[in-house]
C-alpha cells in the first residue's frame, strides 16, 4: 500500500521549511532508519529518517524547494509493482467528503460561499491548503484553476497566475436568489499594503525561514516582555593571569588538549552566579514562575543566516575545560548545521559576547521563554581608581538584561554585583 511521506516538524517552531536535497532517487529501496532527505529548519539544517520499508514511488517536492508546508506531501513510498500515482491526493481527500458535497447545491446559501468552490464545481478539487487559504481570501473559484503539481495539485503558483490574469480568473457570479453569498466576494480581505517603493539601486535578499523566525521572536520579546538593564565594569586581570595559567598546564594535543577562551570562564561565572541566584534561572507563566533546577546556558553563536543558542548543560557542575570543549564542539557544528534539537531548544539563561569584534558596551535582548540574558563587551585597558590613585586595568562591560515580571531591580543589580565579584577573584571557579 502506498504511503505518504510528509514534511516533517522539526522543531517547536518550524511551521515550513526548505527541503535542501534528497539522499535516496526515485526507484531506489528504502529502509526503517535510512537518512533520505535533508531538510533546512528555522535552525539548522537536519536529516530525515524513514520510518516505513518500500521503494521511493515518486518524489513529490523536488530537492531546493522552498517555503514547504509541515505536513505537505514530499514523497510516496510503495511496495514493489505499486503505482504512486494517487497517493498525493490522499492528504487533500477529507476536504472532499463526496456524499455531503453532492448533497450541498440543496441548500443554496452554503453551496455560493466562497470556501466551498470545490463543491460547486461538481467534483473535487485538489489544492494546497496554502492554495485553498489564498483563493478563498481572494474570493477565487479553484475549480477554474488548472493545477501544475503532482496529478494537477493546484499550488500556490497556479493561484498567483491566476490571480495575474486579472477578474476573467475570477469565478462568475453564483446564480442564487439569496443576496448573502452573492455579496461574499466583495467582502473578501483587502490585499496587502504595497511594498514600500525603493528607488536608489539596491539587491533584494530573500528572507530565510531563519530570518524570518529570528525577526517574529525578537519583535514579540521587546513588544511582550517589559525589558529592563544593569551594568557594571569588570576588572579581568586576574581572570586573563589564570586562563594564562590554566592554559600552560595544558597538554599539547590529545584527548586532553583544552584552550581556555575568556568566554569560557564567564560562562562558568554566570552559571556558578545563578546557582546562587535560583530566581534569575526562571520563567515567567501566567500562573507561576517556573524556577529551573538545573542551569543550562544558551550561548548565541553568529552563523551566516542569522544567530542561533547551542547550550551548555548544568554549566556550573562542568569543568572548565569540559565547558571549553562543549563549547568548541557545539559553535562548529552550530556553523555547519549539525546540531540536534536537543541541543539548541530550551536553556534558562543566555550569553551574548560581542568582545571579539572590539565592542565596548550593549544591551541584548532577552530570548523567551528566559528571563534574563547577559551582554559581554570587549575587554580593554582602561584608567580607574585604586586606593585614591589612578591605575590602568583591564575592564570589560558587562549588561544584565531581565525580564521585570519575573526579576525585580534589587535582584538584578544582587546578581550582576556577584558575578563581578567572582570574575574579579576567579579562583572560586576552581572550586
Amino acid at each position: 500500500m502506498a504511503t505518504n511521506i510528509l514534511m516533517p516538524a522539526l522543531s517547536p517552531t518550524m511551521t515550513e521549511g526548505t527541503l535542501a536535497r534528497w539522499l535516496k532517487k526515485e526507484g531506489e529501496q528504502v529502509k526503517a532508519g535510512d537518512i533520505i532527505a535533508e531538510i533546512e529548519t528555522d535552525k539548522a539544517t537536519m536529516e530525515v529518517e524513514a520510518v516505513d520499508e518500500g521503494i521511493l514511488g515518486k518524489i513529490v517536492v523536488a530537492g531546493g524547494t522552498a517555503g514547504v508546508k509541515v505536513n505537505d506531501v514530499i514523497a510516496v513510498l510503495v511496495e514493489a509493482g505499486e503505482s504512486a500515482d494517487a497517493a498525493p491526493a490522499a492528504k487533500p481527500a477529507p476536504a472532499a467528503a463526496t456524499p455531503k458535497t453532492e448533497a450541498a447545491p440543496a441548500t443554496p446559501a452554503p453551496a455560493a460561499a466562497p470556501a466551498a468552490a470545490p463543491a460547486a464545481s461538481g467534483g473535487r478539487v485538489i489544492a494546497s491548503p496554502l492554495a485553498r487559504r489564498m483563493a478563498e481570501q481572494a474570493g477565487l473559484d479553484l475549480a477554474g484553476v488548472a493545477g501544475s503539481g503532482p496529478n494537477g495539485r493546484i499550488v500556490k503558483a497556479d493561484v498567483d497566475a491566476a490571480l495575474a490574469r486579472g477578474p476573467a480568473a475570477k469565478p462568475a457570479p453564483v446564480a442564487s436568489a439569496a443576496p448573502a453569498p452573492a455579496a461574499a466576494p466583495v467582502a473578501a480581505p483587502a490585499p496587502k499594503p504595497a511594498a514600500p517603493v525603493i528607488t536608489a539601486p539596491h539587491t533584494a535578499v530573500p528572507n530565510s525561514t531563519m530570518r524570518k523566525v529570528i525577526a517574529r521572536r525578537l519583535s514579540e520579546s521587546k513588544q511582550n516582555v517589559p525589558h529592563f538593564y544593569v551594568s557594571m565594569d569588570i576588572e579581568i586581570d586576574a581572570l586573563l593571569k589564570l586562563r594564562s595559567q590554566l592554559n600552560a598546564t595544558s597538554p599539547k594535543d590529545g584527548p586532553g588538549a583544552f584552550k581556555l577562551s575568556v568566554n569560557d570562564l564567564v560562562i562558568k561565572a554566570a552559571a556558578v552566579t545563578l546557582r546562587r541566584f535560583p530566581a534569575v534561572n526562571a520563567t515567567w507563566t501566567e500562573d507561576a514562575i517556573l524556577q529551573y533546577h538545573d542551569v543550562d546556558i544558551s550561548v548565541a553563536v553568529s552563523i551566516p543566516d542569522g544567530l542561533i543558542t547551542p547550550i551548555i548543560r548544568k554549566a556550573d557542575q562542568a569543568g572548565l575545560a569540559s565547558i571549553s570543549t562543549q563549547m568548541k564542539d557545539l559553535a562548529s557544528r552550530a556553523k555547519s548545521g549539525k546540531l540536534k534539537p536537543e541541543e539548541f531548544q530550551g536553556g534558562g539563561f543566555s550569553i551574548s559576547n560581542m568582545g571579539m569584534y572590539g565592542v565596548r558596551d550593549f544591551a541584548a535582548i532577552i530570548n523567551p521563554p528566559q528571563a534574563g540574558i547577559l551582554a559581554v563587551s570587549a575587554g580593554e585597558q582602561r584608567p580607574v581608581v585604586k586606593n585614591g590613585a589612578l591605575a590602568i586595568a583591564t575592564v570589560m562591560t558587562c549588561t544584565l538584561s531581565v525580564d521585570h515580571r519575573v526579576v525585580d531591580g534589587a535582584l538584578a543589580a544582587e546578581w550582576i554585583q556577584a558575578f563581578k565579584k567572582i570574575v574579579e577573584e576567579p579562583l572560586s571557579l576552581m572550586l
